[in-house]
Protein backbone atom coordinates (compact mmCIF):
# COMPACT_ATOMS: atom_id res chain seq x y z
CA UNK A 1 0.00 0.00 0.00
CA UNK A 2 2.68 2.39 0.80
CA UNK A 3 4.58 1.56 -2.38
CA UNK A 4 1.30 2.38 -4.26
CA UNK A 5 1.34 5.74 -2.21
CA UNK A 6 4.50 6.78 -3.28
CA UNK A 7 4.50 5.81 -6.89
CA UNK A 8 1.35 7.75 -6.67
CA UNK A 9 2.94 10.81 -5.00
CA UNK A 10 6.42 10.83 -7.14
CA UNK A 11 3.90 10.21 -10.56
CA UNK A 12 2.02 13.56 -9.38
CA UNK A 13 5.42 15.46 -8.94
CA UNK A 14 6.90 14.41 -11.97
CA UNK A 15 3.61 15.31 -13.99
CA UNK A 16 3.49 18.85 -11.74
CA UNK A 17 7.40 19.59 -12.74
CA UNK A 18 6.21 18.72 -16.30
CA UNK A 19 3.37 20.99 -16.34
CA UNK A 20 5.45 23.96 -14.50
CA UNK A 21 8.31 23.18 -17.25
CA UNK A 22 5.35 23.53 -20.25
CA UNK A 23 4.08 26.98 -18.34
CA UNK A 24 7.78 28.40 -17.99
CA UNK A 25 8.13 27.44 -21.80
CA UNK A 26 4.89 29.04 -22.74
CA UNK A 27 5.84 32.17 -21.31
CA UNK A 28 9.38 32.52 -22.39
CA UNK A 29 7.66 31.97 -25.50
CA UNK A 30 5.14 34.41 -25.25
CA UNK A 31 7.46 36.88 -24.32
CA UNK A 32 9.96 36.70 -27.01
CA UNK A 33 7.74 35.76 -29.51
CA UNK A 34 5.87 38.35 -31.98
CA UNK A 35 3.21 40.67 -30.19
CA UNK A 36 -0.32 41.05 -30.92
CA UNK A 37 0.37 44.53 -32.16
CA UNK A 38 -1.59 45.73 -35.53
CA UNK A 39 -0.48 48.76 -35.70
CA UNK A 40 2.39 51.05 -34.46
CA UNK A 41 1.38 53.09 -31.37
CA UNK A 42 3.68 55.79 -30.09
CA UNK A 43 4.17 54.94 -26.06
CA UNK A 44 4.56 58.23 -23.41
CA UNK A 45 6.07 57.64 -20.48
CA UNK A 46 6.13 60.57 -17.93
CA UNK A 47 8.87 60.96 -15.71
CA UNK A 48 8.53 58.55 -12.37
CA UNK A 49 6.27 55.79 -14.04
CA UNK A 50 6.67 52.27 -12.93
CA UNK A 51 6.65 49.21 -14.82
CA UNK A 52 3.69 47.85 -13.73
CA UNK A 53 1.98 51.15 -14.98
CA UNK A 54 3.46 50.85 -18.31
CA UNK A 55 2.84 46.81 -18.29
CA UNK A 56 -1.45 47.98 -17.65
CA UNK A 57 -0.89 50.83 -20.68
CA UNK A 58 0.39 48.23 -23.26
CA UNK A 59 -1.77 45.99 -22.14
CA UNK A 60 -5.05 47.99 -22.47
CA UNK A 61 -3.45 49.18 -26.44
CA UNK A 62 -2.93 45.47 -27.12
CA UNK A 63 0.72 45.70 -27.29
CA UNK A 64 1.47 42.64 -25.15
CA UNK A 65 -0.65 39.19 -24.47
CA UNK A 66 0.21 39.18 -21.16
CA UNK A 67 1.38 42.19 -18.26
CA UNK A 68 2.24 39.84 -15.90
CA UNK A 69 4.35 38.01 -18.12
CA UNK A 70 5.89 41.74 -19.49
CA UNK A 71 6.52 42.66 -15.89
CA UNK A 72 8.50 38.86 -14.89
CA UNK A 73 10.36 39.11 -18.19
CA UNK A 74 11.68 42.32 -17.36
CA UNK A 75 11.96 41.95 -13.52
CA UNK A 76 14.25 38.37 -14.71
CA UNK A 77 16.16 40.63 -17.28
CA UNK A 78 17.06 43.23 -14.27
CA UNK A 79 15.40 46.15 -16.29
CA UNK A 80 12.20 47.16 -14.28
CA UNK A 81 14.12 49.46 -12.50
CA UNK A 82 15.69 51.13 -16.09
CA UNK A 83 12.72 52.61 -17.07
CA UNK A 84 13.70 56.02 -19.44
CA UNK A 85 10.84 58.80 -19.72
CA UNK A 86 10.14 60.00 -23.29
CA UNK A 87 7.93 58.68 -26.52
CA UNK A 88 8.89 55.63 -27.66
CA UNK A 89 7.93 54.08 -30.68
CA UNK A 90 6.43 50.53 -30.67
CA UNK A 91 6.39 48.89 -33.54
CA UNK A 92 3.95 46.51 -35.29
CA UNK A 93 3.86 42.84 -34.03
CA UNK A 94 7.27 43.53 -31.18
CA UNK A 95 7.56 41.08 -28.59
CA UNK A 96 7.59 41.80 -25.23
CA UNK A 97 11.28 41.42 -24.89
CA UNK A 98 12.16 43.98 -27.59
CA UNK A 99 9.22 46.61 -26.16
CA UNK A 100 11.25 46.12 -22.63
CA UNK A 101 14.33 47.12 -24.67
CA UNK A 102 12.74 50.14 -26.67
CA UNK A 103 11.91 51.28 -23.00
CA UNK A 104 14.53 51.04 -20.83
CA UNK A 105 17.20 51.95 -23.84
CA UNK A 106 17.12 55.97 -23.25
CA UNK A 107 18.46 58.09 -25.99
CA UNK A 108 16.30 60.62 -27.81
CA UNK A 109 12.42 60.26 -28.27
CA UNK A 110 11.68 58.15 -31.21
CA UNK A 111 8.37 59.37 -31.42
CA UNK A 112 5.95 62.20 -30.37
CA UNK A 113 6.33 65.69 -31.14
CA UNK A 114 9.52 67.87 -32.52
CA UNK A 115 10.20 70.80 -32.54
CA UNK A 116 12.40 71.13 -35.72
CA UNK A 117 14.41 74.09 -36.93
CA UNK A 118 15.39 74.52 -40.44
CA UNK A 119 18.17 76.71 -41.49
CA UNK A 120 17.93 77.52 -45.54
CA UNK A 121 19.31 79.82 -47.61
CA UNK A 122 15.89 82.08 -48.18
CA UNK A 123 14.80 81.23 -44.78
CA UNK A 124 14.59 79.90 -41.33
CA UNK A 125 11.69 78.49 -39.51
CA UNK A 126 10.61 76.73 -36.60
CA UNK A 127 8.75 74.07 -37.24
CA UNK A 128 6.45 71.82 -34.32
CA UNK A 129 5.54 68.98 -35.66
CA UNK A 130 4.29 65.13 -34.54
CA UNK A 131 4.77 61.26 -36.04
CA UNK A 132 2.40 59.20 -37.09
CA UNK A 133 3.04 56.28 -35.50
CA UNK A 134 0.99 54.19 -38.15
CA UNK A 135 2.39 55.65 -40.88
CA UNK A 136 5.90 57.22 -39.84
CA UNK A 137 5.25 60.82 -41.11
CA UNK A 138 5.16 63.68 -39.31
CA UNK A 139 2.33 65.88 -39.12
CA UNK A 140 2.65 69.70 -39.03
CA UNK A 141 1.05 71.51 -35.95
CA UNK A 142 2.54 75.30 -36.13
CA UNK A 143 5.17 77.21 -38.04
CA UNK A 144 6.87 80.24 -37.90
CA UNK A 145 9.98 82.18 -38.62
CA UNK A 146 12.18 82.62 -35.38
CA UNK A 147 14.06 85.65 -37.02
CA UNK A 148 11.38 87.73 -37.52
CA UNK A 149 10.73 90.56 -35.46
CA UNK A 150 7.50 90.59 -33.78
CA UNK A 151 6.59 87.63 -34.66
CA UNK A 152 3.68 85.53 -33.08
CA UNK A 153 4.25 82.73 -31.16
CA UNK A 154 1.92 79.73 -31.61
CA UNK A 155 0.76 78.20 -28.72
CA UNK A 156 1.72 74.45 -30.06
CA UNK A 157 5.24 76.06 -29.93
CA UNK A 158 5.05 77.40 -26.32
CA UNK A 159 3.08 73.91 -25.28
CA UNK A 160 5.30 71.91 -26.94
CA UNK A 161 8.17 73.34 -25.17
CA UNK A 162 7.03 72.32 -21.76
CA UNK A 163 6.83 68.83 -22.52
CA UNK A 164 9.85 67.02 -21.17
CA UNK A 165 9.48 64.39 -24.04
CA UNK A 166 9.70 67.06 -27.06
CA UNK A 167 12.30 66.14 -29.29
CA UNK A 168 14.43 69.12 -30.42
CA UNK A 169 16.46 69.49 -34.20
CA UNK A 170 18.33 71.80 -36.09
CA UNK A 171 18.54 70.97 -39.99
CA UNK A 172 21.12 73.02 -42.08
CA UNK A 173 20.90 73.56 -45.02
CA UNK A 174 23.56 72.79 -47.88
CA UNK A 175 24.53 76.34 -49.47
CA UNK A 176 23.75 78.18 -46.34
CA UNK A 177 26.67 80.76 -45.37
CA UNK A 178 28.12 80.80 -41.77
CA UNK A 179 26.59 83.70 -41.21
CA UNK A 180 22.81 83.16 -41.58
CA UNK A 181 23.73 79.79 -39.68
CA UNK A 182 25.13 82.63 -36.50
CA UNK A 183 22.07 84.48 -36.89
CA UNK A 184 19.72 82.09 -37.40
CA UNK A 185 21.31 79.62 -33.75
CA UNK A 186 20.96 83.14 -31.79
CA UNK A 187 17.49 83.34 -32.85
CA UNK A 188 17.08 80.04 -31.42
CA UNK A 189 15.54 80.35 -28.51
CA UNK A 190 16.22 76.69 -27.34
CA UNK A 191 19.75 77.30 -27.58
CA UNK A 192 21.67 79.60 -25.02
CA UNK A 193 24.60 82.02 -25.01
CA UNK A 194 24.44 84.55 -28.67
CA UNK A 195 28.01 83.99 -30.46
CA UNK A 196 29.52 87.17 -32.11
CA UNK A 197 32.31 85.44 -34.09
CA UNK A 198 31.10 83.82 -37.75
CA UNK A 199 33.09 80.88 -38.25
CA UNK A 200 35.23 80.17 -41.26
CA UNK A 201 33.10 79.75 -44.36
CA UNK A 202 32.51 76.43 -45.72
CA UNK A 203 33.50 75.18 -42.13
CA UNK A 204 30.34 73.97 -40.96
CA UNK A 205 28.54 70.75 -42.24
CA UNK A 206 24.78 70.82 -43.25
CA UNK A 207 23.00 67.92 -41.68
CA UNK A 208 20.57 67.22 -38.96
CA UNK A 209 21.81 68.02 -35.63
CA UNK A 210 19.97 66.77 -32.34
CA UNK A 211 20.08 69.47 -29.66
CA UNK A 212 18.64 69.46 -26.04
CA UNK A 213 17.31 72.41 -24.50
CA UNK A 214 19.88 75.03 -22.73
CA UNK A 215 22.61 73.94 -25.32
CA UNK A 216 25.04 76.76 -26.12
CA UNK A 217 24.85 77.66 -29.65
CA UNK A 218 28.84 77.92 -29.74
CA UNK A 219 28.33 73.51 -28.98
CA UNK A 220 26.45 73.55 -31.64
CA UNK A 221 29.03 75.36 -34.21
CA UNK A 222 31.69 73.18 -32.66
CA UNK A 223 29.44 70.01 -33.65
CA UNK A 224 28.84 71.17 -36.85
CA UNK A 225 32.52 72.36 -37.27
CA UNK A 226 34.30 68.73 -36.44
CA UNK A 227 31.76 67.04 -38.40
CA UNK A 228 32.62 69.22 -41.63
CA UNK A 229 36.61 68.95 -40.37
CA UNK A 230 35.61 64.57 -40.92
CA UNK A 231 34.41 64.88 -43.91
CA UNK A 232 36.34 66.97 -45.96
CA UNK A 233 39.12 65.07 -44.56
CA UNK A 234 37.76 61.77 -45.82
CA UNK A 235 37.02 63.29 -48.84
CA UNK A 236 40.55 64.35 -49.85
CA UNK A 237 41.72 60.90 -48.66
CA UNK A 238 39.54 59.30 -51.80
CA UNK A 239 40.31 62.11 -54.12
CA UNK A 240 40.73 61.53 -58.08
CA UNK A 241 44.19 61.75 -59.22
CA UNK A 242 45.94 64.58 -60.80
CA UNK A 243 43.42 66.99 -60.22
CA UNK A 244 43.90 71.47 -60.14
CA UNK A 245 43.58 71.67 -56.07
CA UNK A 246 46.62 71.77 -53.98
CA UNK A 247 45.19 71.46 -50.35
CA UNK A 248 41.37 70.49 -48.72
CA UNK A 249 41.32 74.30 -48.40
CA UNK A 250 40.87 74.64 -52.24
CA UNK A 251 38.26 71.73 -52.41
CA UNK A 252 36.23 73.08 -49.97
CA UNK A 253 36.36 76.43 -52.05
CA UNK A 254 35.51 74.31 -55.25
CA UNK A 255 32.58 72.61 -53.67
CA UNK A 256 31.22 75.64 -52.25
CA UNK A 257 30.84 76.68 -55.78
CA UNK A 258 29.55 73.51 -56.87
CA UNK A 259 26.80 73.63 -53.93
CA UNK A 260 25.81 77.27 -55.44
CA UNK A 261 25.45 76.47 -59.03
CA UNK A 262 23.00 73.44 -59.00
CA UNK A 263 20.40 72.02 -56.75
CA UNK A 264 19.88 69.24 -58.90
CA UNK A 265 22.37 66.40 -57.00
CA UNK A 266 23.23 63.87 -60.16
CA UNK A 267 24.45 67.43 -61.81
CA UNK A 268 27.48 67.75 -59.17
CA UNK A 269 29.91 65.86 -60.66
CA UNK A 270 29.04 67.07 -63.90
CA UNK A 271 29.12 70.80 -63.00
CA UNK A 272 32.67 70.28 -61.45
CA UNK A 273 33.85 68.92 -64.40
CA UNK A 274 33.05 71.96 -66.18
CA UNK A 275 35.07 73.63 -63.53
CA UNK A 276 37.99 71.30 -63.31
CA UNK A 277 38.72 71.48 -66.46
CA UNK A 278 38.43 75.19 -66.77
CA UNK A 279 41.51 75.33 -64.01
CA UNK A 280 43.10 72.64 -65.78
CA UNK A 281 43.10 75.46 -68.83
CA UNK A 282 43.78 78.27 -67.40
CA UNK A 283 40.47 79.62 -68.25
CA UNK A 284 38.17 81.78 -65.58
CA UNK A 285 35.55 80.31 -63.70
CA UNK A 286 32.87 82.73 -64.44
CA UNK A 287 30.42 81.89 -62.37
CA UNK A 288 27.67 83.86 -61.04
CA UNK A 289 27.34 82.84 -57.18
CA UNK A 290 31.40 84.25 -56.90
CA UNK A 291 30.38 87.03 -57.62
CA UNK A 292 27.04 87.33 -55.59
CA UNK A 293 29.43 86.62 -52.35
CA UNK A 294 31.29 89.59 -53.18
CA UNK A 295 28.28 91.59 -53.07
CA UNK A 296 26.71 89.88 -49.85
CA UNK A 297 30.00 88.96 -48.42
CA UNK A 298 27.35 85.94 -47.35
CA UNK A 299 25.17 88.12 -45.49
CA UNK A 300 21.75 87.50 -46.58
CA UNK A 301 20.60 87.13 -50.15
CA UNK A 302 20.86 89.60 -53.22
CA UNK A 303 17.56 89.09 -54.35
CA UNK A 304 17.88 90.62 -57.30
CA UNK A 305 19.67 89.92 -60.56
CA UNK A 306 23.66 90.72 -60.87
CA UNK A 307 24.62 94.13 -62.88
CA UNK A 308 27.05 94.33 -65.79
CA UNK A 309 28.91 96.97 -63.93
CA UNK A 310 29.07 94.10 -60.79
CA UNK A 311 30.47 91.60 -63.32
CA UNK A 312 33.23 93.53 -64.10
CA UNK A 313 33.98 95.01 -60.63
CA UNK A 314 37.16 93.70 -59.12
CA UNK A 315 36.99 91.89 -55.98
CA UNK A 316 38.53 88.71 -54.59
CA UNK A 317 35.62 86.53 -55.45
CA UNK A 318 34.46 87.73 -59.31
CA UNK A 319 35.12 85.07 -61.11
CA UNK A 320 34.83 86.88 -64.42
CA UNK A 321 37.61 88.81 -63.53
CA UNK A 322 40.44 86.75 -61.68
CA UNK A 323 41.88 83.88 -62.47
CA UNK A 324 41.56 80.25 -60.57
CA UNK A 325 39.66 79.76 -57.52
CA UNK A 326 38.02 82.83 -55.13
CA UNK A 327 40.23 83.20 -51.93
CA UNK A 328 37.20 81.77 -49.49
CA UNK A 329 34.36 79.20 -49.44
CA UNK A 330 30.95 81.17 -50.34
CA UNK A 331 29.02 79.00 -48.59
CA UNK A 332 28.98 75.99 -46.25
CA UNK A 333 28.97 72.96 -49.03
CA UNK A 334 27.51 69.58 -48.52
CA UNK A 335 28.90 66.12 -48.48
CA UNK A 336 27.86 65.28 -51.95
CA UNK A 337 28.97 68.85 -53.54
CA UNK A 338 32.64 67.78 -51.54
CA UNK A 339 32.69 64.87 -53.28
CA UNK A 340 31.87 66.10 -56.54
CA UNK A 341 34.63 68.33 -56.38
CA UNK A 342 37.28 65.93 -55.63
CA UNK A 343 35.48 63.48 -57.73
CA UNK A 344 34.16 64.78 -60.52
CA UNK A 345 33.00 63.32 -63.69
CA UNK A 346 35.47 62.62 -66.65
CA UNK A 347 34.50 65.09 -69.08
CA UNK A 348 35.27 67.62 -71.74
CA UNK A 349 32.80 70.32 -71.00
CA UNK A 350 33.79 73.84 -70.45
CA UNK A 351 30.63 75.72 -70.43
CA UNK A 352 26.86 74.98 -69.02
CA UNK A 353 23.97 77.06 -68.86
CA UNK A 354 19.84 76.75 -67.10
CA UNK A 355 17.86 74.10 -69.48
CA UNK A 356 14.74 74.63 -67.80
CA UNK A 357 13.82 72.24 -66.40
CA UNK A 358 15.98 72.84 -62.73
CA UNK A 359 18.67 71.43 -64.54
CA UNK A 360 21.50 72.72 -67.13
CA UNK A 361 22.83 72.02 -70.53
CA UNK A 362 26.49 71.23 -70.67
CA UNK A 363 28.75 71.62 -74.19
CA UNK A 364 32.11 71.19 -75.21
CA UNK A 365 32.61 74.04 -77.38
CA UNK A 366 31.45 77.92 -77.80
CA UNK A 367 29.70 76.95 -80.50
CA UNK A 368 27.71 74.44 -78.34
CA UNK A 369 27.25 76.60 -75.57
CA UNK A 370 25.88 79.33 -77.64
CA UNK A 371 23.00 77.02 -79.04
CA UNK A 372 22.30 76.00 -75.64
CA UNK A 373 22.28 79.98 -74.39
CA UNK A 374 20.07 80.65 -77.08
CA UNK A 375 17.56 77.81 -76.06
CA UNK A 376 17.36 79.01 -72.63
CA UNK A 377 16.58 82.54 -73.83
CA UNK A 378 13.70 81.32 -75.26
CA UNK A 379 12.49 80.19 -72.29
CA UNK A 380 12.67 82.84 -70.55
CA UNK A 381 11.21 84.61 -72.99
CA UNK A 382 8.28 82.15 -73.23
CA UNK A 383 7.43 82.62 -69.44
CA UNK A 384 7.55 86.19 -69.09
CA UNK A 385 5.11 86.24 -72.22
CA UNK A 386 3.58 83.94 -69.68
CA UNK A 387 2.99 85.86 -67.30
Amino acid sequence: MWRHVASNTITFLIVGLVGAAGVVAWGVNEYSGDGPLETAICLRVEPGTTMRSVSRRLEDQGAVSSGAIYRIGAEYAEKSGQLKAGSHLIPERASMQRIVDIVTRGGASTCGTEILYKIGVNAVLAEVRELDPATSEFTELAEFDPTAEGVEIPEDYTEMRERADTRYRIAMAEGVTSWQVVQALNAIDTLEGDVEEVPAEGSLAPDSYEIAPGTQVEAVLARMQAAQERILAEAWEARADELPLESPEEALILASIVEKETGVAEERPQVASVFVNRLRQGMPLQTDPTVIYGITEGQGVLGRGLRQSELRAETPWNTYVINGLPPTPIANPGRAAIQAALNPAETDYVFFVADGTGGHAFAKTLAEHNSNVAKWREIEAQRAAGN
